[in-house]
């Protein structure tokens, strides 16, 4: 029997593969293969990038053989491919068209090597090609094991929160990948926005990035891991993203994205939710080539607990004990007052002149905020927020955990005179160290 988990390797594109192909009249036509891509125990794509020999071949003939060799034991396969049909679009398509950019680059070809379909053959028999080949290296990482230490310790954690922060301690220590973030998915904007980062000068916390840009939107908006081996400039983000200042719009409310300057590898793997993703898990390396399948294969198993997870965690919030509204007593706020500014436009929120915060953790925020100035409040609770329509939360995929857990990091790095503090399942404090003014932009601008 052929291990097709060996298939998978010969497909990454270390040795290109040799694809043979026979036209009507019986003329036969050999050329390497571009780039490859392992479906299922079944089938394979290959990239379709022009209309060449073997495009021709292969719509008037169906019937093709592939070349490849291991990479690291230099084994050699024979598979016998029947073609099938050709995707220009869905996850097949967008992984290939991902890691081919990553090809072009490295190769400097990028003005080449644009992939105009993914070619589905069926695999009708794998042969294993006589010689010598050398002994299999022994991983950097044994990846059961590690997975298995990673899994144990996440049900453990008490809230979203510290969920985060364990599964990227896991992957650090376990995985040795130092580089990793998680960003969560906000569908009515069609946005993803970073909550959890390691591994970089700056945690990037807040920082956003539109469903389909790059290795992670693509990630989330297909649904499928992508990994990319070598460095290019189509997929990477740039450090300092921001908005163009319009007319009546507040300046610059876009925090930089902590990503790698020059990334050699990169691997983005969606977190299942129930309708769509929940977030993105995204890891990448200074290395080329730092990521195989079986780095792709133990993440995503890793990021269906934590999927689950944290949905349980949204659950047990629903059934949580509601602080009832009071009027607490607490320490008088002293100080100079600090200016407090909403923009409606964006629900962006300033403290002072600095930029903290927008979208519906910037709501979320100057609701907390109304409130402990108008009635004195501190203490709430998540079933409030969730209810109160000032929050305007999303019908559908609320997460309001993830929309507080980044609030709670933002004002903790900002050290800001006001902070979160948690109380119990589902509720949290509000901490006021400096007296506040509050001032809504848009009404104040009408």
């Amino acid at each position: 029997m052929i291990p097709f988990r060996a298939l998978r390797d010969c497909l990454d594109g270390a040795i290109p593969g040799v694809v043979s192909t026979c036209a009507p009249d019986g003329t036969p036509n050999v050329a390497y293969m571009s780039q490859g891509q392992y479906v299922d125990s079944q089938h394979l794509a290959l990239s379709y990038q022009f209309f060449n020999r073997t495009r021709q071949n292969i719509l008037a003939n169906p019937h093709a053989i592939l070349g490849l060799i291991h990479p690291q034991t230099a084994q050699q396969y024979r598979v016998r491919l029947t073609y099938e049909r050709t995707e220009t679009a869905g996850p097949i398509f967008e992984s290939m068209k991902a890691k081919l950019a990553g090809i072009a680059s490295h190769t400097g070809m990028s003005g080449v090597f644009r992939l105009l379909g993914s070619d589905l053959y069926r695999i009708d028999q794998v042969e294993v090609v006589p010689g010598t080949t050398l002994p299999a290296p022994v991983p950097a990482v044994d990846y059961l094991p590690a997975l298995r230490a990673c899994m144990e310790r996440l049900p453990a954690t008490p809230d979203a929160e510290s969920l985060l922060d364990t599964l990227l301690d896991g992957l650090e220590r376990h995985f040795g990948i130092e580089h990793a973030l998680v960003m969560m998915l906000d569908p009515g904007r069609a946005r993803l926005y970073t909550v959890a980062s390691r591994g970089y000068a700056t945690s990037g916390v807040g920082s956003e990035i539109q469903v389909g840009d790059g290795v992670i939107g693509v990630a989330a908006r297909e649904r499928v891991p992508i990994r990319i081996s070598h460095m290019t400039s189509e997929y990477a983000y740039g450090l300092a993203m921001r908005e163009g200042a319009a007319p009546g719009l507040p300046p610059d409310t876009e925090i930089p994205f902590p990503g790698l300057a020059a990334p050699g590898s990169q691997l983005a793997v969606p977190i299942p939710g129930v309708r769509e993703p929940l977030g993105v898990l995204f890891v990448e390396s200074p290395t080329e080539m730092r990521f195989s399948h079986a780095d792709e294969d133990a993440l995503v198993a890793l990021v269906a607990q934590v999927g689950a997870l944290f949905r349980l965690f949204l659950a047990e919030l629903e059934l949580g004990e509601e602080a009832q509204p009071m009027v607490e007593k607490e320490p008088h706020p002293s100080g100079t007052p600090l200016r407090v500014r909403r923009f409606a436009s964006n629900d962006s929120v300033f403290l002072g002149d600095d930029y903290l915060i927008k979208g519906v953790a910037g709501n979320i925020l100057w609701t907390l905020l109304q409130d402990h100035q108008a009635l004195g409040r501190t203490q709430f609770s998540n079933r409030e927020l969730r209810a109160d329509p000032r929050v305007r939360l999303p019908d559908q995929s609320d997460n309001l955990e993830a929309r507080l857990v980044l609030l709670h990091r933002r004002l903790a790095e900002r050290q800001a005179c006001v902070q979160l503090e948690k109380t119990g399942r589902g509720r949290f404090r509000l901490v006021v160290c400096r007296p506040l003014e509050l001032e809504d932009m848009d009404l104040g601008m009408a």
